[in-house]
């Protein structure tokens, strides 16, 4: 028997493309998808030449860039992504891009997510204790410390590693899925139960690690800014808060429905033979992913359009308004800069 529990997932979701509302739900999906390929390529890869090459390294630009390359990397997976929508989520592109391109989806979603955490800890930082930051902010430091976010979700994606790999069903289609082939006896109910836990609790991994811790350490360091800053009368006149602000909210707004919906998608496994509730949120999951795809390509645009008047903007070249935008909120804090023992002026904080 070569058949597996995975091909009958895809098998369920082979039977919604036959329905009209869905094949029109994949359109227009597909065509989200593709504006969004193409705003965020060219858009993430006019701010990687900006912070990378343009800029002088600070550990703003620092940040900025390394979300920009998350993004830029995931867009980049795109075109794989909407050919196997286009084949009925058939896999035509082998075992290796198989693993490499689902790979790199999961990194740059987890890393995503953990550097707005690591950037809303830096403002946090800087606000909240100037003088150290003043002192020890350094880009050698940051430099350090920004591989945290990338190691986490490295071990995040393990699963993908081990379990992900090309399968094909008894009519020769071939899918891009988890097998479990080697752990178990794949056909035996117990097998099946063990394999749907191993499922679900990488949907609930990535929605509580993935997105709800992250989200709420940006909340709490959210909330301390604004305290501080609005003791200090400070709130609406700091630019870089509205760039952080911007950026974390359209995230949450992109991705949190999506999230929502795969963490009951996948919870909801055992109605897989066709079982009503699973194809509604099979639709879920395909109507809101180019919503969640779709983030990658708003951060550029926030950087420039944030605290700037749109017309004065178009007259500016983007990239000195995306310089603008990402410039260090205070003097540079890089290796070569004296330090000094005094906290930052009111100017300095009110320029964040």
């Amino acid at each position: 028997m070569e058949t597996n529990f995975v091909i009958a997932l895809n098998r369920s979701a082979e039977m919604l493309h036959e329905s009209t509302g869905y094949t029109v739900v994949q359109i227009i999906s597909l065509v989200i998808q593709g504006i969004t390929f193409v705003l965020g390529i060219l858009g993430n890869g006019l701010v990687i030449w900006v912070a990378g090459f343009r800029m002088a390294r600070t550990v703003t630009t620092l940040c900025y860039l390394n979300l920009a390359l998350a993004d830029f990397s995931f867009l980049a997976t795109l075109p794989f992504l909407m050919v196997s929508i286009i084949m009925k989520e058939q896999w035509p592109f082998g075992w290796f891009l198989c693993k490499l391109i689902y790979i790199v989806v999961d990194i740059n979603l987890f890393g995503s997510v953990f550097l707005i955490a690591f950037i809303a800890l830096d403002r946090c930082i800087c606000v909240l204790h100037p003088v150290w930051a003043q002192n020890h902010r350094t880009v050698t430091l940051a430099t350090k410390l920004i591989i945290v976010p990338w190691i986490l979700a490295l071990v995040f994606t393990l699963q993908n590693f081990i379990f992900l790999t090309t399968v094909s069903d008894n009519s020769g289609n071939v899918y891009c899925s988890y097998i479990f082939a080697g752990f178990g006896n794949a056909f035996s109910d117990p097998w099946v139960a063990v394999m749907t836990i191993i499922l679900r609790s990488r949907g609930v991994i990535r929605f509580v690690i993935g997105f709800t811790m992250p989200m709420s350490i940006v909340a709490i360091c959210y909330g301390l800014i604004a305290v501080k800053l609005s003791k200090k009368g400070m709130l609406n006149s700091s630019r870089s808060l509205r760039v952080l602000t911007a950026v974390v909210v359209s995230f949450f707004v992109c991705w949190f429905p999506f999230q929502l919906v795969a963490l009951l998608h996948t919870i909801r496994l055992t109605e897989l033979v066709f079982g009503s509730t699973y194809k509604i949120l099979t639709i879920l999951v395909n109507l809101l992913r180019p919503l969640a795809f779709f983030n990658s390509c708003l951060n550029p645009m926030l950087y420039v359009f944030i605290g700037q008047d749109f017309r004065k903007t178009l007259i500016h070249s983007l990239p000195a308004s995306l310089e603008r935008a990402m410039t260090e909120d205070s003097a540079p804090a890089s290796d070569t800069t004296t330090k000094s023992a005094s906290p930052p002026s009111e100017a300095e904080l009110q320029a964040m």
